[in-house]
């Protein structure tokens, strides 16, 4: 014979509380003391409790699941904004689904009607499309949402990622610090991330009277889902260049990971004969074989931060004028830049 089902409240007459305390001990919610959570857990424990989730969403006319959708579910960068993500929502009793575009706009365009159609109560995005239609379609639909880590130009929406000039200005200036004159980069593709490190890579040099060479930028050949791939075929590119460059600044970690690969191939030393800096403090940075300086982004702030924005959004009544936050990158330097500072530099022909 089948035991009755559990309910909510059933745990709530056994402890003496109310029914709305126990369905904020269950979701972990600031409110309730320790003591209250320890004692509603150890029911549902001893209960075997196990949650309604179809009859809280007809109750509530919500479905407690945020969609997230990023470029690459491998990227290590993503990987930690997910984890930043989840952290943040589970405290109030909502899951992640999780979806990757494999940077195509179309498969993103996909994902996010597939979310769409499951009637998630927010989107977190980092969009593979820097074109605004894919922002005006989740608008079109009233769905909560938060672009992450790459801006969409035009775009009137909740995004929370880094200052991308000034990573690649910060990275540039400290290879120039470093001592290095012929600085090369590998840029990433024509988003916004891309698009803005470059700039700040150019406008680093321009600081200090160092000429732009247009042969020392180089694209890769592919996404993030191939990075190391495509830093190092572009490092090798670079590495035909007369004069050599002396330093390289990867758009991200897994850039630099391939450039390194390349740089040891052709029998040169990191940081002596080519300093080499990342992007993103992936977790594997501090233990390459030369530890790799970097430029952290604060990935699980940008989850943490982002799942609060979608979550203000959903709890309102009204609805509520966009924000932007913008993260602070900071740089941290191994022995992958640890070359000898020259005193001086001289502007370059």
């Amino acid at each position: 014979m089948n035991r009755p089902r559990v309910r909510l409240r059933d745990i709530a007459d056994d402890l003496g509380i109310a029914v709305i305390t126990v369905s904020k001990a269950i979701r972990n919610h600031p409110d309730i003391s320790k003591q209250t959570k320890a004692r509603v857990q150890e029911r549902i424990r001893q209960l075997n409790y196990q949650p309604n989730w179809a009859a809280r969403s007809l109750a509530t006319g919500k479905s407690f699941s945020i969609g997230v959708v990023v470029p690459d579910l491998v990227h290590p960068f993503f990987a930690e904004v997910v984890k930043g993500i989840s952290a943040e929502v589970r405290a109030e009793g909502y899951s992640v689904m999780v979806a990757s575009s494999e940077e195509d706009p179309a498969m993103e365009r996909q994902q996010i009607e597939f979310f769409l159609g499951r009637q998630v109560d927010a989107l977190i995005l980092a969009s593979a499309d820097p074109k605004i239609e894919t922002v005006d379609l989740i608008q079109s639909r009233g769905v909560p949402f938060a672009l992450i880590d790459r801006s969409v130009e035009g775009a009137t929406c909740n995004f929370v990622g880094v200052d991308d000039e000034r990573i690649g200005h910060m990275a540039t200036e400290h290879l120039i610090e470093a001592g290095c004159k012929r600085i090369a980069h590998i840029r990433g593709p024509e988003i916004s991330t891309g698009i803005g490190r470059v700039r700040g890579y150019m406008a680093a040099l321009a600081a200090h009277r160092i000429k732009v060479r247009p042969e020392y930028i180089v694209s890769r050949d592919s996404s993030d889902t191939r990075a190391d791939t495509s830093g190092y075929e572009a490092m090798k590119r670079l590495l035909t260049m007369r004069p050599v460059p002396d330093g390289v600044v990867c758009y991200n970690d897994p850039t630099a990971l391939g450039a390194i690969k390349a740089i040891f191939e052709a029998g040169l030393r990191i940081p002596q004969d080519l300093a080499v800096i990342g992007a993103g403090n992936d977790r594997y940075a501090g233990e390459l074989r030369v530890p790799l300086s970097t430029i952290d982004q604060q990935h699980q702030t940008i989850g943490q931060r982002s799942a609060r924005l979608v979550m203000r959004a959903i709890s309102s009544e009204e609805p509520l004028k966009p924000k932007t936050v913008l993260l602070v990158p900071q740089l941290i330097v191994r022995e992958s830049t640890m070359r000898k500072a020259r005193p001086s530099l001289q502007p370059t022909s």
